[in-house]
């Protein structure tokens, strides 16, 4: 498939300097001080279950304060910005949504999950979610960028989920999952047929946790591209523990990148789940193996209920840290995950700006 000109626009950026991600969604729109009723709507006024914690929601029942955050992260530099689409499927909505079986005796396994993908309320709202988000955000991109005379980006956000591929939940049964592959696949190429139709750039399957999840989220990208005939650019960022390893497949960083190097991501990288002093020692890892852009959005220090954001690291310090990666020349892609606002990210625009990329070893 030809490239698109934004794409093509993107690797010629990416050659010239260090691109700014955006901060954390969670962490800014907790600044705003909304409560229940806010995310709710009148929509969503008789939801049985609360949906405060429901960010995505926020899409459709706050689009203002959801476009407000695009355009601060934008105008304090970044030249990406993630969708408001963590958890929005259906499998993830269904936590908001649907009874769980657990609070009756029964457990969640592969014939609940099946109603969950054929449940039409779940698929639409999912659907509803993807593009609205999507197109919140490409409206702020644009306009940004006919202010500024500078190109920005939309990212479609895939999340995780909230289930495991890998992992069984019964001690009794190890061969048990909650989910199947096709399942997963499932709902992953409905957001991202989703997240196309709102008119991203780029795909960015993040916070991986489990790469079995991740491999499902590549396939169903690959899978929605052949179909579609359009292709869009993946990055791949990974949660890493202490020891540098994925928090629940347990691969370290170099065998992440070896299990989707195939995949011929625009970026793979780190985010969340560390510091930028605990993370370093992976990104350099990560650094040395890859064969493309390298990424990195740390949380702002470890959590701590008692700072603003609930995280220790205040803007000249995400500047600190990330500058010094960039003079390493670590990067091509740096922002910030949970605790960053859009001070944290004019701070780390400003530290990486005058710093070459990390040069990439035979990236095509």
């Amino acid at each position: 498939m030809p490239q698109s000109d934004s794409t093509n626009n993107l690797k010629q950026a990416l050659s010239e300097r260090i691109l700014v991600l955006d901060g954390a969604m969670g962490t800014t729109i907790r600044s705003y001080g909304l409560r229940e009723a806010d995310a709710r709507g009148e929509r969503f006024a008789e939801a049985e279950k609360d949906l405060l914690n429901n960010g995505d929601i926020l899409s459709l029942t706050r689009p203002e304060v959801i476009g407000d955050i695009h355009r601060r992260f934008f105008e304090a530099g970044a030249d990406i910005c993630e969708t408001n689409t963590f958890s929005a499927t259906g499998i993830a909505q269904s936590e908001f949504f649907t009874e769980d079986p657990r609070e009756r005796g029964g457990r969640k396994d592969p014939d609940f999950y099946q109603g969950i993908l054929e449940n039409a309320f779940l698929n639409d709202l999912a659907w509803e979610m993807n593009v609205s988000s999507a197109r919140v955000c490409r409206e702020w991109a644009d306009r940004v960028a006919n202010a500024t005379g500078r190109k920005r980006y939309v990212a479609g956000a895939v999340g995780p989920l909230t289930v495991s591929l890998t992992n069984s939940p019964d001690p009794d049964d190890h061969a048990f999952r909650v989910v199947t592959f096709d399942q997963v696949l499932a709902a992953y190429k409905h957001q991202i047929r989703a997240l196309i139709e709102g008119g991203c750039d780029i795909l960015m399957i993040e916070t991986i946790f489990d790469s079995l999840n991740a491999k499902a989220a590549v396939v169903a990208a690959q899978e929605v591209f052949d179909e579609s005939g359009q292709r869009l650019p993946l990055i791949l960022s990974a949660a890493v523990g202490m020891g540098g390893e994925t928090m629940i497949s347990a691969q370290r960083v170099e065998a992440f990148w070896n299990a989707f190097a195939h995949a011929k991501p625009l970026a793979i990288g780190l985010n969340c789940s560390l510091g930028p002093d605990l993370m370093r020692p992976h990104l350099e890892e990560l650094s040395a193996c890859a064969t493309t852009h390298v990424s990195c959005y740390p949380n702002a220090g470890l959590p701590n209920p008692l700072a603003p954001t609930g995280f220790d690291l205040e803007p000249p310090h995400m500047r600190e840290y990330l500058a010094e990666f960039a003079r390493s020349g670590l990067l091509n892609l740096a922002g910030g995950c949970c605790g960053n606002t859009p001070d944290h990210i004019a701070a780390i625009a400003a530290g990486v700006a005058n710093i070459a990329p990390r040069e990439v070893p035979g990236y095509e």
